[in-house]
C-alpha cells in the first residue's frame, strides 16, 4: 500500500486515514487477511521505517539529507523564486524538483524552511543587483531619506 502510494503521491502517507479504503480491500482480499488489520499498522515504528526504506529502494530515491536541503534551498533561490514568490507554487517547484533528483520529499515543517529560505536569498539577490546599479548619486539620495 505504502509503496503504490507514494508512486501516486511522491510521499509517504502519514497515516491510515491518507489510504483508500477501496483500495486496502482489495489488497486485504488479495494476500488473505481482514481490511481492518491495516488499522493495526504502525505508522512511526521500525517496522514502518524498514518499509519506507525499502520503498525508498525499490523506486531509486533517497532521504533528503542535509546537503541535499542545501542544493535544493539554492536551486529554489536561483531558480523558482525569481520567477514565482507565491510559497504554494514555490513548494510544488520544490517537490517536483525533489522528484526530478530522486529524493524523498522532505517533511512538511522541512519543507517551509527550504521555501522561506530560499525566497528570503532571492528577494537578497535581487536586492544586490539593484543596488549595483545605482549609480552613486542615487545612492546618496536614498540615503539622505
Amino acid at each position: 500500500m505504502i509503496l503504490k502510494f507514494y508512486a501516486r503521491a511522491g510521499r509517504f502517507p502519514r497515516g491510515r486515514s491518507e489510504l483508500d479504503d477501496q483500495a486496502i480491500a482489495f489488497v486485504a482480499r488479495q494476500v488473505g487477511v481482514p481490511a481492518s488489520d491495516v488499522g493495526f499498522y504502525e505508522w512511526s515504528e521500525r517496522t514502518a521505517e524498514y518499509h519506507r526504506a525499502q520503498v525508498r529502494r525499490h523506486l531509486g530515491f533517497r532521504e533528503c539529507s542535509t546537503e541535499d536541503a542545501a542544493k535544493l534551498t539554492e536551486w529554489l533561490a536561483a531558480v523558482a523564486c525569481r520567477a514565482e514568490r507565491r510559497a504554494d507554487r514555490v513548494r510544488e517547484e520544490l517537490l517536483a524538483r525533489c522528484r526530478a533528483e530522486r529524493i524523498e520529499p522532505p517533511s512538511a515543517g522541512r519543507c517551509d524552511r527550504i521555501i522561506r529560505s530560499a525566497l528570503h536569498q532571492a528577494e537578497q539577490a535581487l536586492a544586490q543587483q539593484v543596488t549595483a546599479r545605482l549609480g552613486p548619486d542615487v545612492i546618496g539620495r536614498l540615503a539622505a531619506l
